[in-house]
């Protein structure tokens, strides 16, 4: 689909939100609008604080990054296709005022995490009917879930570590059990990790028995679901996927982390971990890698972008998919853009496609009856 030439499209860019990746998506957020096109785009900043409020002003993610957003008014979209756009609310005696502050061709989220990248904004702006960038509701929903996403993936016969969810509440009730039933399962070292998180939040290496038991704690911090899965001696190996119907998948990168394994910290804060693209892999385990992308992202009916991750293992060779990511690091150093324009599509026009595949689905969306006559 061809962008509107005539008229700069207007495009609402989302980040902040409730979750534990709120940081990560400001830095995100920077990256995007520092490259999305001023002479195309008539963009509104739309930052949603780790409270939960939704608000708009000047320079809203100037003000993010500062931590002073005061001055910021607040805003909201409405569920409603009759009330398209961003609606500024005013406190009066009795309530709130509304005013539309602008009309939206799309929304750009990038928010990582819980109420961003699972499905819940995903829905409001179905409901809205407003075109947005990313995987609808079914694919951003179990592609956050790790412990569904791995049902998923066994299901269609996609190579998954061995892994076994637990929930919060049983760990004060069946502790020794799951203890018991993680060392049947395999032997250590073994991960933990919240099933709804990404960016490495919350996840610990357990060596042992006693570590176990803090990383499950640490887990159930950030989720009431758990993963508990086989460590694995490999190479971090990722993927991006551009596209709806006909995805297709970049040439693959690796990561070398500045720490046991890809943590927050080595991902964001010490900056020394280092992405090698193309990944020095034979050319069948690469082949096999963009298959496996394409064949997940569609398995989950994924749409827009995706960025699959993959762990070889050194010890047998095998080729793991590990997540997939519906809403992936946009910021400088991170690896979805990096492997687009080692594949030929710089940043701006990554932004440009991806922003093009939000109104095509929409198109495509408008193609279903809402209503049946007989």
């Amino acid at each position: 689909m061809e962008i509107d030439t005539v008229r700069k499209l207007r495009v609402g860019v989302i980040f902040g939100g409730r979750s534990g990746e709120h940081e990560i998506s400001l830095l995100s957020a920077r990256s995007v609008l520092d490259v999305l096109d001023p002479l195309r785009y008539d963009v509104t900043q739309i930052g949603i604080t780790q409270a939960g409020t939704w608000v708009i002003g000047e320079d809203v993610l100037g003000s993010f990054e500062k931590k002073s957003i005061e001055h910021l008014k607040a805003a909201t979209i409405l569920p409603n296709p009759a009330l398209q756009g961003v609606q500024i609310l005013r406190k009066v005696k009795n309530g709130h005022l509304m005013k539309l502050l602008t009309d939206l061709d799309v929304v750009f989220p990038v928010l990582h995490g819980t109420f961003g990248e699972d499905g819940t904004l995903q829905g409001l702006l179905e409901m809205a009917e407003v075109a947005y960038v990313g995987a609808g509701v079914v694919g951003s929903a179990v592609g956050m879930d790790k412990g569904i996403f791995n049902g998923v993936m066994q299901a269609n016969n996609i190579p998954i570590i061995e892994t076994m969810v637990v929930l919060r509440n049983e760990l004060a009730e069946n502790l020794k059990l799951i203890i018991s039933q993680a060392e049947n399962m395999t032997a250590y070292p073994m991960f933990t990790k919240p099933a709804n998180l990404g960016s490495s939040v919350g996840i610990t290496k357990c060596r042992n028995q006693s570590d176990l038991l803090e990383g499950l704690v640490e887990a159930a911090r950030y989720d009431r679901r758990i993963l508990i899965q086989r460590g694995v001696n490999g190479r971090e190996i990722e993927v991006s996927v551009l596209g709806n119907d006909k995805p297709e998948a970049s040439i693959p990168g690796e990561v070398i982390p500045s720490r046991e394994f890809y943590s927050y910290e080595a991902k964001y804060v010490d900056g020394t971990s280092r992405l090698l693209i193309p990944a020095p892999i034979p050319d069948e385990i690469s082949k096999r890698a963009q298959q496996l992308a394409v064949r997940a992202f569609k398995a989950i009916d994924c749409q827009g972008m995706a960025r699959v991750d993959f762990l070889l293992d050194r010890d047998n060779g095998e080729l793991y998919l590990n997540e997939l990511n519906t809403i992936p690091g946009f910021t400088s150093i991170s690896m979805y853009p990096k492997l687009w324009e080692a594949s030929g599509l710089p940043y701006s026009k990554l932004l440009d496609r991806l922003i093009e595949l939000a109104l095509e689905r929409k198109a495509e969306n408008q193609k279903t009856e809402r209503r049946y006559e007989r």
